[in-house]
């Protein structure tokens, strides 16, 4: 059985904006997910183009299987997607995008 990525970038217009977002996922919103059924959260800052004000971060998750994020799909993700949103409107200049992968190779350890 193969495990599942699931990635939610999130461009955020400023770094003010991100700051506030990045204390809701630390404060609270990470631990909500993996009491759903994720089994690691890690939360990537990009690199992104010189002089921008936009700041883009990539939270990925790792589920064991399919079962378990489709679980997660059904049973929580629309309820911790609305707090987000309800915490911060896109309108606040937010733009997220999400993907789903399986695992297909795992590296050896040293």
């Amino acid at each position: 059985m193969s495990s599942i990525s699931y990635t939610v970038a999130c461009t955020l217009a400023h770094q003010q904006i991100a700051d506030r977002w990045l204390a809701w996922l630390r404060d609270g919103h990470l631990e909500d997910v993996l009491r759903a059924g994720a089994l690691s959260a890690e939360v990537f800052r990009m690199d992104g183009e010189q002089g921008s004000t936009e700041v883009r971060y990539e939270v990925r998750y790792v589920f064991a299987s399919r079962a378990a994020f489709d679980a997660y799909e059904r049973d929580h993700a629309p309820r911790l997607r609305e707090e987000g949103l309800s915490l911060f409107p896109l309108d606040l200049g937010l733009a997220y995008q999400r993907s789903v992968g399986e695992s297909v190779l795992i590296s050896p350890t040293s």
